[in-house]
């Protein structure tokens, strides 16, 4: 099916943030104010988190940042380089220099906009409770530093033309609103395919307003269970159920009407939630032993990566969704979001 793959059929945008990866206790987390199992955004009392991590615990560095975890992976089930391109915002320093290799190893065509006095973003990765919980806080740095005029230059221009298929997390929504919209009314008005994810609970609570901007334009709509309860919360839908509040995200007002809009809730080791046009699905999930689990971090990214590599090639939905169920279950396999060598999926 190879053949129907082509350079930049994939375009994502977000923030390209190194991962300094580390395995602690609750009181370290408590020390920095931090929950077992969350996303958060730097505050001044977690700057000295960083150093602490690098100066007293064992870390690994692995490129990150949600859209460019998906690109990676996506490109590592395809196997053809450069079918995806990614955008965000570097410094001009070593860790950006890092993560553009590590990056373009994995296949993803980066054309990052350089910072020229932000240092790169990094994101701190507590693990804890032997892998089955992940708290992350990124320091952005430079990658909010993003601006629309990056995808002015001409040569950008053509790459964003060029694809067929969007996706940006939600996490962008904190960086830069207008690109997002610039790249959704775009994509809504060639009739190509424009993907978001909840991405985080606080992104439902404090950046409402941006995220329903871009909500009329979004055709695929991720996130998992908690993050769909803030948004049930926050929109004041009065559902709790998670199948019921993926059916009402489908009837939000959309732009592009030749396309029904879906939503996909992953739920852990519950089966994943499809709902378009009334009808929800369910799909089940790779059950691991707990030994088998050592780090649950990037698996949302990892199932979303899996989910494109299958959809942007044309495949039916439920071949899409267990190639981002094999992509997440191999990914907590792993330290950090990096995958094995070989592929072993089966879309049969």
């Amino acid at each position: 099916m190879s053949g129907t793959l082509r350079e930049g059929l994939l375009f994502g945008m977000g923030n390209p943030l190194l991962d300094i990866l580390a395995h602690a206790d609750e009181k370290f987390l408590k020390r920095y104010g931090l929950k077992p199992n969350d996303a958060i955004l730097a505050e001044e009392k977690h700057r000295p988190m960083y150093h602490e991590m690098i100066e007293t615990l064992h870390v690994q560095y692995i490129a990150g940042g949600a859209t460019q975890n998906s690109m990676r992976v996506a490109q590592w089930i395809i196997g053809k380089p450069n079918v995806t391109t990614f955008m965000g915002c570097v410094g001009d320093d070593k860790f950006g220099k890092i993560l553009a290799e590590k990056a373009k190893e994995a296949g993803v065509n980066v054309q990052y906009q350089i910072h020229k006095t932000e240092a790169t973003g990094t994101c701190g990765v507590v693990i804890t409770e032997n892998g089955a919980n992940r708290s992350l806080c990124a320091n952005l740095a430079a990658a909010n530093c993003f601006s629309k005029d990056h995808l002015e230059k001409p040569e950008n221009r053509t790459l964003i033309k060029n694809a067929d298929f969007f996706y940006i997390s939600g996490f962008f929504l904190t960086v830069s609103p207008e690109s997002i919209l610039e790249v959704a009314k775009y994509a809504c008005e060639a009739n190509k395919v424009f993907m978001m994810n909840l991405s985080a609970p606080f992104l439902s609570q404090f950046f409402k307003e941006p995220m329903m901007q871009a909500m009329p334009y979004v055709d695929i709509l991720f996130g998992n269970e908690s993050e769909a309860a803030t948004f049930s919360k926050e929109q004041n839908l009065g559902l709790t159920s998670v199948k019921e509040i993926a059916l009402k995200i489908c009837e939000f007002p959309k732009e592009n009407k030749l396309r029904s809009r879906m939503t996909i809730i992953t739920q852990g080791s519950n089966p994943v939630i499809v709902a378009c046009d009334g009808k929800v699905t369910e799909y089940p999930v790779i059950n691991l032993k707990n030994e088998e689990i050592i780090d649950t971090n990037g698996a949302g990214d990892a199932f979303v990566g899996g989910f494109l590599a299958k959809y942007i090639q044309g495949k039916p939905i439920d071949v899409c969704v267990k190639c981002g169920v094999y992509a997440a279950t191999e990914i907590i396999k792993q330290s950090g979001c990096q995958f094995p060598q070989e592929i072993t999926f089966k879309e049969n």
